[in-house]
């Protein structure tokens, strides 16, 4: 499925203008944000280094659907943070200046062929100004249990479209970051089981320690 917002033009006494109908901004927060939030922490990837597997992943994106610009962003409570990037320097962005906001409240791809015509968009001051974003596609990267944590993304500076191809390639690619991030979780998961079991005490007091503190009280 694809979402894709287009213009509407608005009939006034004089001639006719382009422009859109003002809709309250569906910016992806949902009656269950905090289970949402508490969900992405519990992958404990944001503010981490860059990995090789998300990285090659943006670069297919943006190679596929021939885009200068392709992101791995996870939209945490203020701001969206980029796990991958092909494009930008920048690390992160506000969550009210973010495009993915919009699409992990979607069933699927979300699909703005020109922001500079999209009313929840167009004064986006990543529209009005560097780096100049026209088009944009997302694909919400949705876990097991449903929640979107975010976006494997494409943005151009030019409005245009995704071909059905390029569109199949986006999903599929989608897919892989949130295979990635399962792999990514269990792999933790299964660290921190072995030094629990290695280390039983490991982080907890000492039986010394703990006589000590007995004999003080």
């Amino acid at each position: 499925m694809i979402l894709t917002v287009r213009p509407v033009c608005a009939q006034t006494n004089g001639p006719a203008i382009a422009s859109l109908r003002m809709e309250r901004p569906m910016d992806g927060i949902r009656p269950d944000e905090a289970a949402r939030l508490e969900v992405l922490a519990r992958y404990d990837i944001l503010d981490t280094a860059p990995e090789e597997a998300f990285s090659d992943l943006a670069i297919l994106a943006a190679q596929l659907c021939g885009a200068p610009i392709a992101l791995v962003s996870l939209v945490d409570a203020g701001r969206q943070w980029f796990k991958a990037a092909v494009g930008i320097e920048a690390a992160e962005t506000p969550r009210d200046a973010s495009f993915c906001a919009h699409a992990i409240g979607q069933p699927g791809l979300f699909v703005v062929p020109d922001a500079r015509v999209d009313g929840r968009f167009a004064a986006n001051p990543l529209v009005t100004g560097d780096p100049g974003i026209r088009f944009y596609a997302g694909s919400p990267l949705v876990t097991p249990d449903g929640f979107g944590l975010g976006t494997l993304c494409v943005m151009d500076r030019v409005p245009r479209d995704l071909r059905p191809e390029q569109a199949d390639a986006l999903r599929a690619l989608g897919r892989q970051v949130v295979s990635q991030l399962e792999l990514r979780r269990h792999v933790a998961e299964l660290r921190q089981a072995v030094i629990a079991a290695t280390w039983p005490n490991c982080g907890r007091p000492s039986s010394t320690a703990r006589g000590r503190r007995r004999r003080s009280a």
